[in-house]
């Protein structure tokens, strides 16, 4: 059974200053992740992880990872300018974008930025936009087809479909488009990929590894080119369900370094830095959406509404996704209460629950909704005029600090022109 991170009695007094909903995260919880991932990898001298902007784009947690030597991964313009007024600059920036506007390979060069490009024909798009080249230029691999490494001993399939992603150069693209960058005068290089999202299998880094690592040994032999580094990007996933075993980051950490040694230092290449780009991994686990039951409906199926909707947690409604639900006060309760824990949207899948199987609610129980750390405020909207829910930071020392404010009618309507 998964447990909050906070007691019932923290949530009860952070409620009595913060009205519910908000998302609250875990400032103990992210810092020890940060380093369990950095002493996984700490064999390579060269590892940094980038965090991915996107799954939680805000300030407070953005340097808190600084602190913890993280760099950020951006994908878009805002990204950009957020993270460059966090402190970050230079080298603790990869830019990763696709249908990339001109004006945001501009200020991701300025800000000195390592751009990662995702299409061959952005080449002279970058080129036309700058006048020049960066000394180094990163490029993304998409092998096409399915991907998949079977059933691991974890006992998870990993699957996925490359081929269909709007992502990254083909292989022969990938050669024709290193030797254009070393004829324009790109002296260093990168090598990034997707495959897979989410995975609960300690085999999937390792196997990806493995593929970019030789895809790079022959990229040297035969252009020539020199490869400062490898970017897994992201994919390592979380236990959304309570059944779910969590990965072994040590053991994942290992198995890369084994396809290292195997591969990139029989070629010559021991020096090649390794980066990572985990959102999910690094945030979810360390977030929960705390949200209040306000009202119960008896029609053909028993309703327990709550305060919160999908524009504070879009991932259930989007995806059918699974957030595990606790009932503070009542975590050992017995599950014999056959629920579906709904939002106040005009949409029918406006669900956090559907025939969840839950201790008995009462009106005023606190809820709290789990691992929203990645893809939860940060996916947010404004359907319905509802407003976006604030975010506090659980000290390390129990004390509490408010890094969002809720959105206010004055915020939303100081967008329109009238």
């Amino acid at each position: 059974m998964k447990k909050p991170f906070v007691t019932q009695e923290q949530l009860q007094n952070i409620a009595a200053q913060y009205p519910t909903p908000f998302h609250l995260y875990d400032e103990r919880g992210i810092r020890e992740n940060a380093r369990r991932l950095k002493a996984a990898f700490s064999w390579n001298p060269g590892f940094r992880e980038y965090f991915a902007v996107k799954a939680t784009p805000t300030p407070a947690i953005l340097k808190l990872l600084r602190e913890e030597g993280c760099g950020v991964d951006c994908s878009s313009l805002t990204e950009l300018m957020m993270s460059e007024r966090c402190g970050f600059g230079g080298e603790e920036i990869m830019f990763s974008s696709n249908d990339t506007p001109p004006e945001e390979f501009s200020m991701a060069h300025r800000l000195g930025a390592t751009i990662n490009l995702d299409d061959i024909t952005h080449i002279d798009c970058l080129k036309e936009t700058l006048g020049t080249l960066p000394e180094t230029v990163s490029c993304r691999f998409n092998p096409g087809g399915v991907f998949s490494i079977g059933a691991s001993k974890e006992g998870f399939q990993v699957m996925d479909n490359p081929g269909d992603a709007k992502y990254g150069f083909t292989r022969e693209q990938l050669f024709e488009g290193f030797r254009r960058l070393k004829e324009l005068g790109v002296k260093y290089f990168g090598l990034h990929s997707f495959l897979a999202s989410n995975t609960l299998s300690n085999e999937y880094y390792p196997t990806l590894a493995g593929i970019l690592f030789q895809l790079a040994a022959d990229l040297k032999r035969e252009t020539g080119c020199h490869i400062r580094f490898i970017n897994l990007s992201g994919g390592v996933g979380v236990p959304y369900r309570p059944e779910q075993t969590a990965n072994d980051i040590f053991a994942i950490g290992e198995g890369v370094r084994r396809q290292y040694e195997s591969i990139l230092v029989p070629a010559g290449m021991g020096d090649v830095a390794i980066f990572t780009e985990l959102g999910r991994f690094m945030l979810a686990p360390y977030g929960c959406l705390v949200t209040r039951a306000i009202h119960e409906k008896h029609t053909y199926k028993e309703y327990i509404g709550v305060d919160a909707c999908a524009a504070d947690l879009m991932r259930p409604a989007m995806y059918g996704a699974y957030h595990h639900i606790t009932v503070m006060g009542k975590e050992d309760a017995p599950c014999d209460h056959i629920y579906d824990v709904t939002g106040c949207l005009c949409e029918n899948n406006d669900k956090f629950a559907v025939d969840r199987a839950l201790p008995r609610i009462d009106m005023g129980d606190l809820l709290v909704i789990h691992d929203t750390g990645a893809h939860g405020h940060a996916m947010g909207y404004n359907y319905n005029g509802r407003l976006r829910s604030a975010e506090i930071l659980l000290r390390e020392d129990g004390s509490t600090e408010l890094i969002r404010r809720a959105e206010t009618p004055e915020d939303y309507f100081a967008t329109v022109v009238w």
